[in-house]
């Protein structure tokens, strides 16, 4: 079954191919960097065809408030992609690079999507093998990793992993010398839990590094090789995968400075690198463009130029609350719909709509109520770490929900939570 389904994935779909500040800088306007109040404005086609169904003025203001944050220190520079029934609003802001030299940010840079890599690659590719029937989500884990069960960790789901209820800890420690996927799989089947299944939402990365695991052994395909074939190949997204390359890499934005050196290319976050690149939970790259792509497909029930991509009804379970009952925090399969983790909803977009976000800066929010959407890559951490976005996702969201022109936004927003530092 398993050589038949790689095989499968291999030939039969590409046949069918046809933050850690919430605020503003609080600082004397008097201190701070000059920035153009009037941003160069969209070709008049765009600028047009907007004016349908977006309040040009409302997106002004986020081109203001992404020149503010750049001024600031906050982020060297960014790209923007909003979408609406159609119409779209694609630019790209500062820098993508400060260090060794500067180089302007362009439309087309890619991103290390960090955590993005959880509902852009590993929670899809779970989805699509329960479409298949290849696993189920309230399958045990350990009915797939057998070495799972010990601890007493038998009744963890496939279902407590895609949102976060678990129960086991945020991630695998570093302080220990090790190295390797078939290292980190086995350190983290040995991990105890710390709250019973189902009765905590707790978010961890070692949730997908499991997953990650489970769509190699249920498909006998790694999970990148898995991905290009059932998502980004059909949808087109030429410039999404893990471990770029070099091609790519004059239109990568760099990560954090380490001595004379940027890291570039190679993927950000710490126990994704020790997996050599490839991991459940981060090592994604991509681009606004491509992410539109697959945004798009999602908001179409998982269809993409007359190709089902996903089933409709595989959409409403990543995208619809599936959190256990008497849990506040609302999560689907990988996408946030209601949590700590849910600054980039902004304050009108309703409890519903849903997103993710990722360390290095990058965020994506959807909301299908009105068809619209926000993708906002940057590498907020270049060079040195110290960046932050969480409140302007947050401005960014608000301003692109007042924009819209003909939907009528409830006027607040119920359980609002603090942001997380994400």
């Amino acid at each position: 079954m398993k050589r038949s389904l790689c095989l499968w994935l291999l030939f039969g779909l590409t046949a069918c191919q046809t933050d850690r500040s919430a605020q503003h800088s609080l600082q004397n306007p008097q201190t701070r960097k000059p920035f153009p109040l009037q941003p160069p404005a969209p070709p008049i086609a765009e600028l047009s065809a907007l004016k349908q169904f977006l309040n040009w003025e409302k997106l002004r203001q986020v081109d203001q408030a992404i020149h503010q944050a750049i001024a600031d220190g906050k982020i060297p520079g960014g790209v923007l992609w909003v979408e609406r029934k159609g119409q779209i609003y694609h630019k790209a802001y500062g820098h993508r690079s400060l260090f060794p030299k500067r180089e302007q940010m362009t439309p087309d840079t890619v991103f290390d999507l960090a955590s993005l890599t959880k509902v852009i690659a590993t929670a899809p590719a779970i989805a699509k093998l329960h479409e298949l029937e290849k696993l189920n989500v309230n399958d045990p884990v350990a009915k797939h990793l057998p070495a799972f069960a010990q601890n007493n960790k038998e009744s963890v789901t496939i279902q407590h992993l895609l949102t976060h209820t678990s129960g086991l800890c945020p991630g695998l420690s570093l302080q220990t010398d090790w190295n390797g996927r078939r290292r980190a799989i086995q350190l983290a089947c040995s991990e105890t839990l710390q709250t019973p299944p189902g009765s905590k939402f707790k978010y961890s990365d070692l949730n997908y590094i499991l997953l990650g695991e489970i769509v190699r052994q249920v498909s006998s395909a790694p999970l990148h090789k898995f991905c290009q074939t059932a998502f980004y190949i059909p949808l087109g997204m030429t410039d999404t995968g893990f471990l770029p390359p070099s091609d790519l890499l004059a239109r990568i934005a760099p990560t954090v400075k380490i001595q004379s050196q940027v890291t570039r290319g190679i993927v950000h976050d710490p126990l994704a690198a020790r997996m050599e690149g490839i991991a459940g939970h981060a090592g994604l790259f991509s681009t606004t463009k491509d992410l539109a792509l697959f945004v798009r497909m999602l908001l179409n029930q998982g269809q993409h130029n007359g190709t089902s991509i996903l089933k409709s009804q595989t959409v409403a379970q990543m995208t619809q609350n599936q959190s256990p009952s008497g849990l506040q925090e609302q999560r689907g399969w990988g996408w946030d719909i209601d949590s700590p983790y849910s600054g980039p909803r902004g304050n009108l977009f309703e409890i519903g709509s849903y997103g993710h976000t990722g360390w290095t800066g990058v965020s994506i929010w959807i909301d299908p109520f009105s068809e619209t959407f926000v993708i906002f890559l940057t590498n907020r951490n270049h060079p040195n770490e110290t960046g932050s976005v969480v409140g302007l996702r947050r401005v960014i969201s608000t301003l692109v929900a007042e924009a819209v022109t003909d939907y009528p936004f409830p006027k607040t927003i119920t359980n609002q939570k603090p942001p997380q530092t994400k």
